[in-house]
């Protein structure tokens, strides 16, 4: 999910929604509070979205992780990543 192009639709769709309510409805006051909660239960939707997304990814790298844990435990200073402790440091720095 790529959050500007997700708030440009979710825009478009409330504009839509909008126009469409005022006309159903004929009243402006009830357009404005029905496309209110229409914005926030996009909200919602797209907020349970991006935690699904998350915890599929923690899954599929906690899978992923035992086999990378082996190699990593021989080593004093590892962390749950399977990376060194002092890998930081060695890595390259600046803006390039």
């Amino acid at each position: 999910m790529y959050a500007p192009r997700v708030f440009v639709s979710m825009t478009g769709v409330l504009i839509v929604f909008a126009v469409s309510a005022y006309f159903m409805s004929g009243s402006f006051y009830t357009a404005f509070i029905q496309t209110l909660i229409c914005a926030v239960l996009l909200q919602a939707g797209y907020f349970v979205g991006v935690l699904y997304l998350v915890r599929r990814e923690k899954k599929l790298r906690d899978e992923r992780l035992p086999a990378d844990m082996t190699s990593a435990k021989s080593s004093k200073e590892s962390r749950r990543d399977g990376l060194r402790a002092d890998t930081a440091p060695n890595l390259p720095a600046g803006d390039t």
